[in-house]
């Protein structure tokens, strides 16, 4: 296993790996979702490959204690959304003893409430379709604005789950991400009834084809996920409790799949998976 783990860190070594995710640890309570998304980026950072967080910057998420600051020269950009200019706010923080710089993804209409994904009555904000659009477009943004080219974009959980699709449809003539390979982590159902049902309309206003979102007409988490599938390079199932759909669905998907692997034992099939993605 040593013998492995360190011709992967050969390999890895100066790779340009983004990830994007829902929710990181320590900014947010310890999940699967946050705490992959803290290890798997540590892990690589040990090896010696570059990396990149990004995560939205919710209200609830305190500034004064993770020491976040705004980046100017990264900031105002304004981002169209459903017709709407939303001014992109650009912030970064350092995980204490890991040197590993994450981004927060901010805007006043979006992110300034005091919650993350659901009001006092555990209901999911009307909005949240426009959340994630804005996201996956303030991500790739400011990755071109910090000319960062990524060899992989690495995606965890739903509200990072439209940009495979905007990296496919939008972005895919960007030089900076012509190279860039996208994966999927997939996870238990991380919410229940739907969406905002206008939200299919909302991304065709990016001038994105309907035959690319058709699953949003209902847009529950398994077919958000679904549309995240489609235009992803690889998929990694980042728990044992995906749900019967969305493992019916891998059936029929070609590209590459990454078996469920526990927080105590991923790192060598993660590295193996990342460079024969690569290579």
């Amino acid at each position: 296993m040593l013998v492995g783990i360190l011709q992967n860190s050969e390999l890895m070594k100066n790779r340009k790996i983004l990830y994007v995710s829902s929710e990181v640890v320590p900014y947010l309570p310890e999940s699967e979702i946050s705490s992959m998304s803290f290890e798997i980026p540590k892990m690589v950072n040990k090896q010696g490959g570059q990396i990149r967080i990004f995560m939205p910057r919710y209200g609830n998420i305190n500034e004064r204690r993770h020491q976040l600051h705004e980046v100017i020269r990264l900031s105002g950009l304004n981002l169209v959304i459903n017709d709407l200019d939303m001014p992109l706010i650009i912030k970064v923080a350092s995980i204490p003893k890991e040197r590993i710089q994450v981004y927060f993804i901010d805007n006043e209409e979006y992110f300034k409430r005091k919650a993350t994904l659901r009001d006092r009555d555990n209901k999911l904000f009307e909005d949240n379709d426009e959340r994630a659009i804005f996201f996956a477009k303030g991500v790739f943004e400011t990755i071109k604005r910090l000319n960062w080219p990524p060899d992989i974009i690495h995606i965890h959980g739903w509200m990072a789950a439209l940009l495979p699709l905007y990296l496919k449809n939008i972005y895919k003539d960007e030089p900076i991400f012509q190279n860039s390979k996208i994966i999927t982590s997939l996870y238990g159902n991380e919410f229940d009834k739907t969406l905002n049902k206008k939200m299919m309309n909302k991304i065709l206003f990016d001038e994105i084809d309907e035959s690319y979102i058709s699953e949003l007409t209902k847009p529950t988490y398994e077919n958000l996920m679904k549309v995240a599938i489609d235009s992803s390079d690889a998929v990694i199932k980042g728990s044992e409790n995906i749900s019967s759909e969305i493992n019916d669905y891998l059936k029929k998907y070609k590209n590459p799949i990454l078996e469920y692997h526990p927080i105590d034992s991923f790192a060598e099939p993660y590295m193996d998976f990342y460079n024969n993605l690569l290579s």
